[in-house]
Parts: C-alpha cells; structure tokens; sequence
C-alpha cells in the first residue's frame, strides 16, 4: 500500500496533521492507498509557494509554457498503462472508459499548449487624438483547482493544463476518495526541471478543510471546482469573502427526448452509453428520457435488451466488464433507495433495480424504471447512478417544457430525423450543451459549461482558456510634433 505526501513548492512535504485519509478499491473495498489529511497550513504554505512562483511565471514566454504543456501530456503517454491501472483501481472505470480518459488527458495537455500563441489582446479606436488604446490578456494569478472524483485525470487535465498555459500558477486538491492518478502525474512534474518551484502544489485532503480553505484564501485569484452544486455552494460562499472568481461545473439533471420521427437505434444506443458511461457518475450523463406514447412501447423494449447486454464487474478483473462499481457504500445506498422511493410511488422496474450479486464492491444493476411522475425525485434530483427513469409525452411543447423543467442546466440531448424539430428543441431547450442523435460527451475544442445551477463559466476551447485571464486596458498617449 502507498503513502502518498504533499507537493509543495517542488517539493514533497509532510502534512501539518500528521492524519491521514484511506483511499479504498470500489470493487473490492481494500484500502490501495492513504494521503496526508491536509490543513489549513498545508494550504497556506502551498498557496504562498504559488503565488511567489506566479511573478516569475507569468514572465515565461508565451510558447515555453506551452512546450512544458505539451510535454507533460508526452509523459503521460509514456506512462499510459500505469494510469488506466490506477484510474481503475480507485475508481471503477472499465477499461474502454479508464483508457478513453487517459488519452483524453493526453490530447487535453496537447491541445491546451496550442493556445499558447494565440493568447491574443486587442487594440481599439481612442476618441482623442494621438492615443491608442491596448487591451492585454494577462493571467488571472494562483488557481485553486478542486477535482471531482468522478474524472479525476481529465478534469485535472482542464484545471492543470489552462492554468500553466496561460501563465497561472495552481494549488491542486484532487478527491480524497481517487487521488492516486493525480499523485502519479504529480511525479511527472516533480522530474521535469523545466517547471519552477510552486507553479504546480497539490494538497489532499477533505473538501470542508482544504477546498474551504483555498475558497477563503487571499491570494487566490480563481477558484476552478467540479462536483455537486452543495459543494459549489459552499465555495462560492466561502470566496465571496474575497470577492475571489469562481468557476464550477456542478450538477445536471439531463434530459433525452425521442420523437415519434426519432432513429430508435440510434436512440436506444446513444442513451444507453449515456447513461452508463462511467457506470452512471457523470454530470453529463443522460439523467430522464422523455419519449412520444407512439414510441415508448418499442423504446422501451429495445432499451430493456441493450442493457441486459452489459455485463457487470470488477473491470480489473474482467476488460470485458462494461459496469463497475459505484464509488462508495453511500453511492449505492443513495441509488437504490431513490429507486425503492420511486417504486413505491408507482414507477416499474423494467431490469434491475437492485445491488449487484458480488460478494464485495459497491455495485448496482443497470435499471430501467417506467411509468415515472415527472415530478417524482428520480426525474427532478441527480441520481449519478446507472438508473434512466422514462417517461411519456403527447407534444413536442409538453417535452420541452418537462426537459426545461429542473434547477439543473448542463446537458441536453433530442433524437429525431425532422430537422425542424431537432432545431426547435436545441432552440428552446436551456442547457448549456444539447446533443442531436449522439451520446453526451463534449469535445475539447468546445466549451463545456451550464446554466442555473449547474455552474458557472465553463471549460475546453477559446472560452475555457479565456477564463483563467484577467483584461488590463492601456490608454496610451503621445507627442505628436506635426500637431
């Protein structure tokens, strides 16, 4: 079992607490692994570090940050293998999915360095005469990056890679519950002479500690955060103290809507990848599906066998597993009593609806629930589960108006082969991403982001990048001896 320490300016550091948090396996429930319960020293100390290195780092060039970008996306190729066994390992992740992230967090380092060219200002007419006004992008400053667990490298990926390249410095808490793949990239950087001391910490630890702590810190410029919209609450009220700027991706209630000119293959395929992907733990997973009545029967039907073909477990164990494990006890509780709450008010199980039969690990049966209350918890609450809830609908004014209803605003999805209904749909839909005839999973070169209460600012392409800079706008005058 491995012991993992502090990274702080350079340099790996014994925690102030000398406590410490064990990291368990949700398929077998063993204890792989144990991290510093970090403090609010701990943090201190590393946001110091960060913000010292920032003066210096911010002067770096431009292309010599993206070339360290880019290599440390080449490192982790080299080490391609070792990351898809630990992001299985604390995470659950079957292997297509474990490796899809991996290299994902490769192309992430890849495409960010690009950027580094092409940070661009502006500059626009002045009123007076002989003035020119300049307008900078310049970084924002120290990021205190918060990683969920659910994509623990790839989400590393956004916060690490667009904070280095765009002249940031980062204070990195990954997830008590799956830090081992951040503390594996950390000995990346620790080799690479090229980073300076303090660019890049990482202090572990509990979120109400150590995340409250970054949130309240003075020196840090912009607090990046992935996970639930409690948890974002929290930061932001926490940051508001500084009146620091928060970035967060939280919650999403998805919902999928298939018209009676709907692809039911292609229907029945994308939602369940959807669903399923990363055994249901994804903000962007398909949450509720809305089908026309004419529809609903062979949806359904069809739907049923694609997910009694999925087989469930251990994915160290089997590659061939496609659902593994919940990520902890409370997960699988949490599922299934929503499933059992949604049952007794009327719902159907049409396949699962129950834990696993493996003696060990956190696991929970793919499961169909029909004749659903739109108003029921199941439809209105993030299950983050492999749980689809199905409902039926008459019009298309009807399923839009159920998708837009909910707190939630991150992804969408409307299978149908009329383009003047996917048009209307992705129209009047308010999610920050709708997807037409394919599953939710975002590209780099977008932008990720959502509404209401499923976040603020957002990530990936131009406007990811552009929110970890800050605007400076220079009036310039000057003599002109003609005049």
């Amino acid at each position: 079992m491995q012991t993992h320490q502090l990274y702080i300016n350079g340099k790996y550091t014994e925690s102030k607490s000398n406590e410490w948090i064990d990291i368990v396996n949700p398929a077998t429930e063993e204890v792989i692994s144990r991290t510093p319960k970090g403090t609010k020293e701990d943090v201190d100390q590393a946001v110091e570090a960060a913000f010292q290195a920032q003066k210096e780092w911010e002067l770096t060039p431009n292309i010599e940050r993206g070339k360290i970008v880019r290599a440390l996306g080449d490192k982790i190729e080299e080490k391609r293998d070792t990351f898809i066994d630990l992001l299985q390992e604390e995470q659950g992740k079957d292997y297509e999915l474990a490796s899809g992230e991996i290299d994902l967090a490769i192309d992430y380092f890849r495409y960010m360095s690009e950027w580094a060219r092409r940070i661009e200002g502006e500059i626009v007419p002045s009123d007076r005469p002989n003035e020119n006004i300049m307008i900078y992008k310049k970084p924002i400053g120290v990021v205190g990056g918060i990683v969920p667990w659910n994509f623990p490298m790839f989400i590393l990926a956004r916060k690490v890679a667009t904070s280095l390249v765009t002249g940031c410095t980062i204070v990195l808490k990954p997830s008590q519950q799956t830090p081992n793949t951040a503390m594996e990239f950390t000995k990346l950087v620790d080799e690479m002479d090229e980073i300076p001391a303090g660019v890049y910490n990482v202090v572990t630890g509990t979120g109400s500690e150590i995340g409250n702590a970054l949130a309240t810190h003075e020196k840090v410029h912009m607090i990046t955060m992935t996970g639930s919209v409690t948890a974002g609450t929290k930061v932001m009220e926490a940051a508001a103290q500084n009146i620091t700027k928060v970035n967060l991706e939280l919650g999403g209630k998805a919902p999928a809507i298939v018209t009676a000119n709907a692809d039911l293959d292609i229907a029945v395929e994308s939602i369940t990848t959807s669903r399923l992907a990363n055994n249901g733990q994804a903000c962007t997973n398909a949450e509720r599906v809305y089908v026309h009545e004419s529809k609903a029967d062979e949806l359904i039907e069809k739907l049923r066998h694609s997910f009694e073909s999925k087989t469930l477990g251990d994915p160290r164990e089997n590659k061939d597993a496609d659902v593994g494990p919940l990520v902890s006890r409370d997960r699988v509780e949490e599922v299934d009593s929503m499933v059992k709450e949604a049952v007794e008010a009327g719902a159907k199980v049409e396949i699962g609806g129950e834990r696993g039969d493996q003696d060990k690990g956190f696991f929970y049966k793919p499961t169909i629930l029909t004749n659903v209350n739109h108003e029921s918890k199941i439809m209105q609450e993030e299950i983050f589960g492999p749980v689809i809830p199905i409902t039926t609908f008459k019009t298309l004014d009807e399923a839009i108006e159920k998708g837009n209803d909910t707190v939630y605003g991150l992804t969408s999805s409307v299978y149908t082969d009329d383009l003047n209904e996917a048009m209307r749909v992705v129209n009047e839909l308010k999610f920050g991403e709708t997807f037409v005839n394919r599953e939710n999973f975002e590209a780099v070169q977008g932008y990720h982001a959502g509404m209401r209460k499923s976040g603020l600012g957002g990530a990936d392409g131009k406007h990811g990048m552009e929110d970890f800079l800050v605007t400076q706008v220079v009036y310039m005058q000057y003599k002109n001896d003609k005049q």
